[in-house]
Formats: structure tokens, C-alpha cells, sequence
């Protein structure tokens, strides 16, 4: 029975994966929603947003372990450690979000006529004032790390054993975007766009996803590189420290990029070498 049990396990591992990363994400999600949304009256505190962003590690090293043990965890986690990628992927990883930061600051600068308050990139969201390097560290251990173990170091390498680069894009942001869905009734930014938060960041999590993938695939399957890009992205964009245009200014280049990369190599491996397979 075991043996049988461990065997359907395997076999469904990615859907019992999405399961238990929304499972975990949505039970501290949810309640600060019901709590901003004027539902319910209890003392929730919003910063459970951050550790919601752990679902999707969690339920990879969980399902990993189960299904393929303590070897399974090790090369999981091993692509954390794959920093030899190349001088061009390592400067897009570590140089464009400063890059697009920079000239979101000058636009602003241009646009309005006075510089941002940089000092802001040390404040994030229900948090006390961090500085900037504490916030980075809040980024890069949540929705870097925590977000990223999951969605790219489990998930997409399974996803593209099936399916090409493009069409695991697809389906992996769809499920990534649904992930996001009670962030829609509490964080600021979301809410202040009423009807249009969710088709909005539908759009801009797939181009988004079109740049990891490709990012992924191309550095073979460096997780580390996500990871880094992912929370230095947020930090930077996220922040009102670049102006009030920022996020925008700053994703307009990556929904560019992202559709280069895909006519360039093609939705096949949507890199420059074989997708990354599980």
C-alpha cells in the first residue's frame, strides 16, 4: 500500500504541488483580506502577506521529499548554488532592475520636476523602517526565495517535461497569477485599481514569467539567478522610492524583453539551449 501510495504521489506531484502552495499562501492571505475587507473583526496583522510568500518553497521541499527523498531535496536546493552563468546573465540578474530603477528616477525627475525620496527604498509595507538593505533581505527571503524555490526551481522544470518552454509559461503563469487573488483585497496598490487589479496583473505576471523562464532556461536552471532578479525587481519597483510612476516605468522593459526573448529563440526552449526538465 505504501509502495502505491508513494507511486500516485509521484506520479501527480506537481498538481498535489499547486494544491498545497495555495493551500499554505491562501491560510495567511485570506484572513487579512477578511480583516481589510471589513468582514471580520479579528486582530490579524498584514504583515502574514510576507510569510504567505513561503507556500510555494514549503510545498516543494514537502512534495519533493516525499516523493523523491532526501536526494530529490538536495538537487532541488543544489540550483541555488549555480552562479557560473555567464557575464551577460549575471548582469541582467544583478544590473537591469538598477538600470530601470535609474531611469525611472530621472523620468520622474523629467516628468514632475523633483527627485524621489531614495530613502524609501528602506520601507516596505506593513513593516517598521527597515533601511535599505533590510528590506532587500525581506525581498530576497520571501518573495525571492520563498516564491522562487517553488514556482521555478519545482514547478517549471516539471511543467516543460510536457509541454514547450512557451506553453509551460502559460500554464505556469495563470496558476501564479490565481496565487496573488486575496493580495487583490488588502494590498494598496491592488485595491486602488479596483476591477482592472486582477486583468492587469494577469498581463503583467505572464510577460513576467516569460522573462524567468527564459532566464532559467538559459543560465541551466540556476535558481540562484530567479531568485536574486526576483527580489531585486520587487524591491526596486515596489518601492515609492523611484517615483510615482516607478513600477510601471520599470515593467514596460520587461514586457519588452520578454517578448524578444520568445521571438528569438522560440516558445520551444525560450532560450538560447534546451529547457530545463525534471
Amino acid at each position: 500500500m505504501a509502495t502505491k501510495n508513494l507511486s500516485w504521489i509521484k506520479r501527480n506531484s506537481l498538481v498535489l504541488y499547486f494544491i498545497l502552495a495555495y493551500a499554505i499562501s491562501w491560510s495567511l492571505m485570506i484572513p487579512v483580506a477578511l480583516v481589510a475587507q471589513g468582514l471580520v473583526k479579528w486582530q490579524v496583522p498584514y504583515a502574514l502577506y510576507y510569510l504567505a510568500s513561503f507556500g510555494p518553497m514549503v510545498a516543494a521541499l514537502l512534495i519533493t521529499a516525499i516523493a523523491e527523498g532526501a536526494t530529490g531535496v538536495r538537487r532541488l536546493l543544489g540550483r541555488l548554488l549555480i552562479w557560473r552563468v555567464g557575464a551577460g546573465h549575471l548582469a541582467f540578474t544583478l544590473l537591469a532592475p538598477f538600470a530601470l530603477f535609474i531611469l525611472a528616477v530621472l523620468l520622474n525627475r523629467l516628468v514632475l520636476g523633483s527627485w524621489p525620496d531614495v530613502s524609501l527604498l528602506g520601507k516596505a509595507d506593513y513593516l517598521p523602517y527597515l533601511g535599505p538593505l533590510g528590506v532587500f533581505g525581506v525581498w530576497l527571503l520571501t518573495y525571492g526565495l520563498g516564491e522562487e524555490v517553488g514556482w521555478r526551481g519545482f514547478a517549471l522544470p516539471r511543467l516543460q517535461r510536457n509541454h514547450t518552454a512557451g506553453n509551460a509559461t502559460l500554464i505556469l503563469a495563470a496558476l501564479w497569477a490565481c496565487w496573488h487573488l486575496p493580495a487583490i483585497f488588502f494590498r494598496d496598490t491592488y485595491v486602488d485599481l479596483g476591477v482592472l487589479a486582477f486583468p492587469m496583473l494577469f498581463v503583467s505576471i505572464i510577460f513576467a514569467t516569460a522573462v524567468f523562464t527564459w532566464l532559467y532556461n538559459s543560465t541551466g536552471g540556476s535558481l540562484l539567478m530567479v531568485v536574486l532578479f526576483h527580489a531585486i525587481f520587487n524591491w526596486l519597483s515596489v518601492s515609492e522610492a523611484g517615483g510615482q510612476f516607478s513600477a510601471i516605468l520599470m515593467s514596460v522593459p520587461i514586457i519588452l524583453w520578454a517578448i524578444f526573448v520568445m521571438r528569438r529563440y522560440g516558445p520551444e526552449n525560450a532560450a538560447q539551449i534546451k529547457r530545463q526538465m525534471a
